[in-house]
């Protein structure tokens, strides 16, 4: 997203993007790297935002319109006396799933920032379905650390089976490992002996935000 909306971006202006990189004083290097979907750190975005008059929300996907008046840290230029832009970058994952290795994070679909100590331990998973209603919606964005396993009680995302991730509480008990949803219309997935070579946790569940239209 960052890529295809920096290059139309120049193309209006008519710069070449060669001509903007060696304008900020930066490695034509980093054209390859956005082009695969890297994303560079918040100064850098806020530098390009500003060449071009537009929103770092704008540049990054999380915002349609382009005008910079409308931006998170134009409205709100401090939380705390700490400006938005102090805080990193997370990748939005549309879904996640097991890879070779570990952990395939293929699906980018944004960012939005997060106040961790360590980024690259974190993703945002986007929530999809209603079974940890009433206080996860579909839709939200839930901050995800990186990590194989959880205490038991604890909110994280699961992968069954090698399909796609699920966020829910895990419960463990007597041997057995319950993947326990909020939303009574759904029913708890239990997994005990051979059945638990089948679940795979991926990480632990931070934080939600509720991502609204105003």
């Amino acid at each position: 997203m960052f890529y295809e909306r920096l290059l139309n971006l120049c193309k209006e202006n008519n710069i070449s993007l060669t001509n903007l990189v060696e304008s900020l004083g930066m490695s034509k290097g980093n054209i390859s790297k956005w082009k695969t979907g890297a994303v560079p750190k918040s100064a850098t975005l806020k530098i390009i935002a500003d060449k071009f008059g537009v929103s770092m929300e704008y540049l990054i996907g999380s915002q349609d319109e382009p005008d910079s008046q409308t931006s998170q840290d134009g409205l709100l230029k401090k939380i705390g006396g700490i400006s938005l832009t102090d805080f990193p970058l997370i990748a939005i994952l549309g879904s996640v799933k097991a890879g070779y290795g570990g952990l395939a994070s293929e699906e980018i679909i944004g960012y939005e920032t997060a106040d961790v100590k360590n980024p690259e331990e974190c993703f945002y998973l986007l929530v999809k379905g209603d079974s940890m209603e009433p206080y996860i919606h579909d839709g939200d964005l839930a901050l995800v650390r990186k990590q194989c396993d959880v205490d038991s009680g604890s909110l994280a995302v699961v992968i069954i089976n090698g399909d796609e991730g699920t966020l829910k509480k895990v419960v463990k008990q007597d041997g057995a490992l319950i993947l326990q949803p909020f939303n009574h219309d759904y029913s708890p997935q239990i997994f005990y002996g051979d059945n638990l070579n089948s679940v795979h946790i991926v990480g632990q569940v931070i934080s939600t935000v509720t991502r609204r239209s105003w």
